[in-house]
């Protein structure tokens, strides 16, 4: 039998019930005739009162809650970080196991993204490029990429600042240090490099850079000469082969400076020096699966003798 034919036929019996018992006036001499169980009759006669003839229709039967389905309060801890953060399903997924000790699924994230229409971000938000996934050293220090961030801010009154915020990155555990200047030269360049290597726990091998006036003769030899340390340009015109310094001024874009007011500078760097350290202690890096660049570091260092 057709399966509409078999839904109308079912429709149709139930109101022939129905109006059996409106005609004589006995629901009970109705469902006995139609040998039918009282809580049936009872439920189809509440169906369709409440409904009319949808309310008799076949419905595939739904359970109210399930068991595994997620906490109004866990629903709203996704949306926050969807809102307010811009995450990802995958980044978010870390960030309640991390912080909140809330163990769930991406695809739950996603599904609850979907149903709140949260599945699309606003226009205004930068979007995460996919990129493929590239090479990277295994031993810490190996490689340390340096570049230079230009900060484009505005103070209280509206007026444009210029800052320049000196970066560098450890190639094998994405271990940073950050610092911002109001010059851009080889002076603060030589400083900068001064304070990577006191803040990286392990020997740098070689420094990478673009080829920069202020990574220049002065800078170089200093790093080479004075420290002792290896200092390589790139090619010339391909910042790819800095990529991961160059992907790590956008994640700063799009999670720090994005939600900065600027006051002054000492509010700024202060509020960097929080930053990295979030970034190096408590940020879940996509390229360790969740873990952070300090927590890939202390994998690292157990196979590596470059611990100072």
């Amino acid at each position: 039998m057709h399966k509409e034919v078999y839904k109308y036929l079912r429709l149709k019996r139930k109101l022939m019930v129905l109006e059996y018992a409106r005609v004589f006036g006995s629901n009970l001499e109705a469902y006995k005739a139609c040998g039918i169980p009282k809580s049936t009759f009872y439920d189809w006669k509440k169906a369709f009162e409440e409904e009319g003839e949808e309310g008799l229709l076949y419905k595939k039967p739904i359970a109210k809650s399930h068991p595994g389905s997620l906490s109004q309060e866990v629903v709203d801890k996704i949306l926050e970080l969807r809102r307010v953060y811009f995450l990802g399903s995958r980044r978010i997924t870390w960030y309640l196991e991390r912080y909140h000790g809330i163990k769930t699924s991406e695809s739950s994230v996603t599904r609850t993204l979907v149903r709140s229409g949260e599945n699309r971000l606003p226009k205004t938000a930068s979007r995460r490029t996919v990129h493929t996934k590239r090479y990277f050293k295994k031993v810490p220090g190996h490689h340390v990429q340096v570049d230079v961030k230009f900060l484009s801010l505005k103070d209280p009154k509206g007026h444009m600042v210029r800052r320049f915020q000196y970066t560098a990155i450890d190639d094998a555990t994405r271990v940073r240090a950050l610092k911002i200047y109001v010059r851009h030269n080889q002076q603060n360049a030589i400083d900068f490099v001064d304070y990577v290597i006191d803040k990286f726990p392990f020997r740098i091998h070689t420094i990478r850079t673009d080829r920069g006036h202020e990574f220049q003769s002065k800078f170089h030899w200093y790093v080479e000469e004075d420290k002792g340390v290896r200092h390589v340009y790139i090619k010339p015109r391909s910042p790819q082969l800095n990529g991961k310094v160059e992907r790590s001024h956008r994640t700063d874009q799009e999670e720090f400076y994005q939600l900065l007011s600027y006051t002054d500078d000492v509010n700024l760097n202060d509020k960097l020096k929080h930053w990295e350290h979030f970034y190096n202690f408590n940020r879940p890096h996509g390229a360790f699966d969740g873990k952070t660049p300090y927590e890939a570091l202390k994998c690292a260092l157990e196979n590596t003798y470059l611990v100072r």
